[in-house]
């Protein structure tokens, strides 16, 4: 009974129950008195700080600035990953002088990367890119990587058998046989990209979500932190809503 209550339920009414609840259960701990509030905010104590920082232009200016650094960083690195993976999957020469590179270079995460950046491009805008393009590059190669490198052998053959060309069997048959792996790479990359965006606010930022909770920290301000967070994960869930419309719509024949 409950689980056929749950597929009638719509998807917008159970995430509205869910974040419900997770309010009122942060709320019951904020009041309850076992925890200092100045460490652990209520719900209302945010809201008043999200107030506070729309007021002073901070709220929509840092989101404005983030978001334009992940969306560029985002659109270098994906661009690149894909590009790269399906280099190293289909091109034995690029396989066997990029794959041990980009292996040694997937441990090291983006915050390592940050001194460097600055060394590099300076405290400017092209570190920040660095940085987020890095680290959504290497999720989106490995996976196109992966998704091309193991699409069927029979397909190859059928393909070849029925006279196509390269070129044609690349882009109709290799291509959309790991379409679905290129996609889960870039839904990957889009959540990693706000991941290397606080890395690189955390240092040589004077604005942005990143920044915004790093100064909040240092005046032990955790309400406006709160709002940081909260930003951050209404960006990530919304973005992926977003990739998860568009697989349905650009790889319709793996929903079928």
């Amino acid at each position: 009974m409950a689980t056929s209550l749950t597929h009638l339920m719509p998807r917008a009414g159970r995430t509205l129950l869910s974040v419900a609840g997770v309010v009122a259960v942060w709320w019951l701990v904020a009041a309850s008195g076992l925890v200092n509030r100045d460490l652990f905010p209520a719900p209302d104590a945010v809201w008043s700080a999200a107030v506070e920082l729309y007021r002073e232009g901070a709220l929509f200016g840092d989101l404005r600035t983030s978001l334009t650094r992940a969306a560029v960083g985002f659109l270098i690195g994906a661009g690149g990953g894909v590009l790269v993976g399906l280099l190293t999957a289909r091109t034995r020469i690029a396989g066997f002088a990029l794959n041990p590179l980009l292996t040694l270079l997937r441990p090291i995460p983006a915050i390592a990367l940050v001194p460097l950046a600055i060394v590099w491009f300076g405290i400017g805008e092209g570190s920040k890119y660095f940085v987020i393009a890095y680290t959504v590059f290497l999720a989106v190669w490995l996976s196109t990587h992966h998704g091309t490198a193991g699409v069927a052998d029979t397909y190859i053959r059928a393909s070849r058998s029925l006279g196509a060309g390269t070129l044609r069997e690349f882009f109709e048959v290799v291509v959309p046989a790991a379409a679905p792996h290129i996609v889960a790479g870039l839904r990957m990359g889009a959540a990693l990209a706000f991941l290397s965006l606080v890395a690189a606010e955390l240092s040589g930022a004077s604005s942005g979500i990143g920044f915004r909770i790093q100064e909040a920290r240092q005046f032990i301000q955790t309400d406006r932190m709160f709002v940081g967070l909260i930003e951050l994960g209404l960006l990530g869930a919304l973005l992926d809503l977003l990739f998860v419309g568009l697989s349905r719509r650009l790889v319709h024949w793996e929903h079928l």
